[in-house]
């Protein structure tokens, strides 16, 4: 099948509300992929920082296999065995106030998840969130979402919230009040335009939290599971969240998400407050079981830490060499930000990187996104980004 065929099948049944590339992907492996014209490119988007453990690994593909064969779907009325193996090392992984966890299908519902959660701990109904945010787009994450182009379409839905700048807690301080159930902020904003917080951002927000008697929620939906080069990106400051929510890299593909909280606010829900049909089911579990025992045993953490570190100094030097072209550059571990100074420029950059066989994502308007899997072979990381830097800097 050729690309124009795939373009008008779907023409004809799809809601058209994605933007695609003229590329239809048929296989995976690593950080390679292919699509129907049989042509490879390097995977820098590792499918929105999903495939955290690239494309197809053996572990996860025979866990799923396995797991199929067995049972795949039950509802929560009964125990499994992979769920049971799966809040166990979420409870492993995740600070030590954080002990309980409720499993979902995606990084949005553990937000809602999060948000119910607050509001029943609470018995408030307000949020704050930061300017340029992400946490899904589901009506009950839109509330606290801080991008308009998102928000406003559907504003008549949604309650009245605050946002403040990111990395402001002046601004934060003067939002949050008596009427707060909970502050909920990205610890490195990612759709936003990979932005990193000054030290002592999220302790600050912890301590305002507490002075309003408001919870604090950090979404780790795309900078959990190593991104960062922590486990969760709220260690490298030794954050305490009372709810944290895990999507995006915990299957690695396969969809499953979680949000966990402490016991204190586990005490103020009861049997029937919240539930899913699919959350938690074995299939999903024994798929994230898989990419923690991958993530723990090819020490990928500690690889996003060094790898992201050169990555980020070989973007710094790139910067030095062409300030006409970009303006800073930005990020941890394996999640970093090439900010460009022309937003036209910055916006040809994906549809230019599939003739140089690389996937590469714009994001806020003018930021290069580099979140490839953290174990991507050197072999194809580097030449990739170099084919990304030369389309930046080239005339063309």
């Amino acid at each position: 099948m050729k690309i124009e065929t795939v373009r008008e099948r779907e023409a004809a049944h799809f809601l058209p509300v994605v933007n695609r590339h003229p590329v239809a992907l048929v296989s995976g492996t690593a950080s390679r992929v292919t699509d129907v014209d049989g042509r490879e490119f390097v995977d820098l988007m590792a499918g929105w920082g999903v495939t955290c453990i690239g494309h197809c690994h053996p572990a996860l593909t025979e866990a799923i296999a396995d797991q199929a064969g067995r049972l795949m779907q039950t509802t929560n009325i009964f125990y499994t065995l992979p769920q049971l193996d799966l809040i166990d090392r979420l409870a492993e992984i995740t600070p030590p106030e954080l002990t309980r966890s409720f499993l979902v299908n995606s990084g949005t519902e553990a937000v809602d998840g999060a948000l119910k959660l607050a509001h029943r701990a609470t018995g408030r109904s307000m949020f704050v969130s930061t300017l340029n945010s992400f946490h899904g787009r589901s009506i009950g994450a839109l509330r606290v979402i801080g991008q308009d182009k998102h928000r406003k379409p559907y504003e008549g839905l949604l309650p009245e919230g605050r946002v403040v700048p990111f990395d402001d807690l002046d601004a934060a301080r003067a939002a949050m009040d008596g009427d707060c159930a909970a502050f909920i902020v990205e610890p490195v904003q990612g759709e936003g335009g990979v932005n990193v917080p000054s030290d002592g951002y999220l302790q600050g927000l912890r301590e305002i939290c507490d002075a309003n008697g408001s919870l604090l929620i950090l979404d780790e939906v795309q900078t959990g599971i190593g991104r960062t080069g922590r486990m969760l990106a709220l260690e490298h400051e030794g954050a305490k969240a009372d709810i944290v929510t895990l999507g995006k890299g915990l299957g690695g593909g396969f969809p499953v998400a979680a949000f966990i909280t402490t016991e204190a606010v586990a005490k103020t829900v009861s049997v029937g407050d919240h539930g899913t049909t699919y959350g938690g089911n074995p299939l999903a579990c024994a798929a994230a079981n898989a990419v923690l025992g991958v993530v723990a045993e090819e020490k990928l953490v500690e690889r996003s830490a060094s790898l992201g570190a050169r990555l980020m100094d070989r973007l710094r030097e790139f910067a030095e060499q062409k300030p006409d072209r970009v303006e800073t550059v930005r990020g941890r571990g394996l999640l970093c930000g090439l900010v460009l100074r022309d937003p036209q420029r910055a916006a040809s950059i994906p549809g230019r990187a599939l003739d140089a066989g690389v996937l590469i994502n714009v994001t806020a308007g003018n930021v290069v996104r580099f979140f490839p899997a953290l174990n991507i072979p050197e072999r194809d990381l580097w030449p990739a980004v170099d084919a990304i830097l030369d389309l930046v800097a080239s005339d063309d």
